[in-house]
């Protein structure tokens, strides 16, 4: 009697690992598993603002009582996870990047491009963080100067245009402070564990 055929699918060898993927890239050295822990609280933004939608809905459609915070809350929630998700990406080396050379050279080059990305990407986050500290001073002052949060003009009238903006702005820094810290090791010489190669 022959064995049973094994109908079980087929996986690349790239995915069919038992070795237990680390939470941030090696190089991101102890920000980087500070992000990835604070990634946590921003999941759970998602699922707050999920919440808050299914409950506008009730209100609304069941007790026809809409509130006038849901929509903006909900969008507010939803900004705020995404713009700390750029940080996150950064931190797991999982951020989109054409490797259109990088993956067509040897490993010694391949390690020079990963020291000389690193500093264009410092570049260009110190360069977003100024701007947006011109955006910050806008919404948090008005032209003479006296501290006003600008606010969403709605009936509920939030600051939160101001607060993202000054959230983009704090993440926008540590961003730079996170490049600043894998130029350093890839300068350095350390090599990123296998499974994490960039992409």
């Amino acid at each position: 009697m022959s064995a049973p055929l094994d109908h079980k699918p087929t996986v690349p060898d790239m995915l069919q690992t038992d070795a237990p993927q680390p939470e941030a890239l090696s190089q991101a050295g102890w920000l980087g598993r500070a992000i990835t822990v604070a990634a946590r609280v921003f999941a759970v933004c998602i699922l707050a603002a999920m919440a808050i939608l299914v409950t506008e809905v009730f209100l609304r459609y069941v007790f026809n009582r809409p509130t006038i915070w849901a929509h903006e809350t909900t969008i507010f929630l939803s900004a705020l996870t995404f713009i700390f998700g750029g940080l996150y990406c950064v931190a797991r080396n999982t951020h989109i990047r054409v490797v259109l050379i990088y993956d067509v050279v040897r490993s010694p080059v391949r390690h020079v491009l990963d020291v000389v990305i690193s500093i264009a990407c410092l570049g260009a986050s110190l360069f977003f963080a100024w701007a947006s500290w011109l955006m910050v001073k806008k919404a948090m002052f008005r032209p003479d100067g006296s501290f006003a949060l600008e606010t969403s003009g709605s009936a509920w009238n939030s600051p939160a245009p101001a607060v993202l903006k000054m959230f983009l702005l704090c993440v926008l820094v540590t961003m730079s402070f996170q490049f600043l810290i894998l130029t350093f090791n890839y300068a350095r010489g350390t090599k990123a564990p296998k499974g994490h190669d960039n992409v």
